[in-house]
């Protein structure tokens, strides 16, 4: 039997439940702290490592290509910082849009179906793990539909006090085993959690 690819979540929440700040979606400058630490870099590098998709709401692709594509090429960059945008530059990105249909950066391509629809058909493709990197929207659907396999969250100890929460209603119920914990120097806790499935 064809082993299917694994799906993963990758966000930064805050210990009140955050993926952003009371100042709207961009409100997030209380997570760049604990994203910088060296031990926060390497737990993205290991979350990337084995993907080869990565799967991306509108707003958080628009945000990466205005920024990443450029730190590959830049000798001041952390190295780190440059390993992760050459894996962004290379790997294959799908966008999941109702109202952007192109864009600039190669690899990428664009639709309109919904997240668990578009992974379903992804998992039957040839490839390496489809990373979620920080969609909140995205992972809340895919949570939803029973189609993550693996969450990765970097828990910074910060109360925001406003903003939008990861899981704003409640997601589908399910079980989840801690596959690997890493304290940061930052005071952060980055998490890796795997579905435990019915058995």
């Amino acid at each position: 039997m064809k082993q299917q690819r694994r799906v993963v979540g990758s966000i930064s929440l805050s210990l009140d439940g955050r993926v952003t700040g009371p100042g709207g979606p961009f409100d997030m400058g209380w997570i760049v702290p604990h994203a910088v630490s060296p031990e926060s870099r390497s737990h993205m590098l290991t979350v990337t490592g084995a993907a080869t998709t990565a799967l991306l709401g509108r707003r958080n692709y628009e945000g990466f290509a205005g920024f990443w594509p450029a730190v590959a090429g830049d000798e001041a960059a952390d190295p780190a910082d440059r390993e992760f945008s050459r894996w962004l530059n290379e790997v294959e990105k799908v966008v999941v849009s109702t109202t952007v249909r192109e864009g600039s950066w190669h690899h990428t391509r664009f639709t309109a179906e919904s997240p668990a629809v578009v992974v379903k058909r992804l998992r039957d493709q040839p490839g390496g793990d489809i990373v979620v990197p920080a969609s909140a929207s995205i992972i809340r659907a895919l949570l939803a539909a029973g189609e993550l396999d693996r969450l990765s969250i970097t828990l910074c100890p910060e109360l925001v006090g406003g903003g939008a929460y990861l899981f704003d209603e409640a997601p589908a119920g399910s079980s989840w085993s801690l596959t690997a914990a890493t304290t940061t120097s930052s005071g952060a806790i980055c998490l890796l959690y795997d579905r435990r499935l019915p058995s």
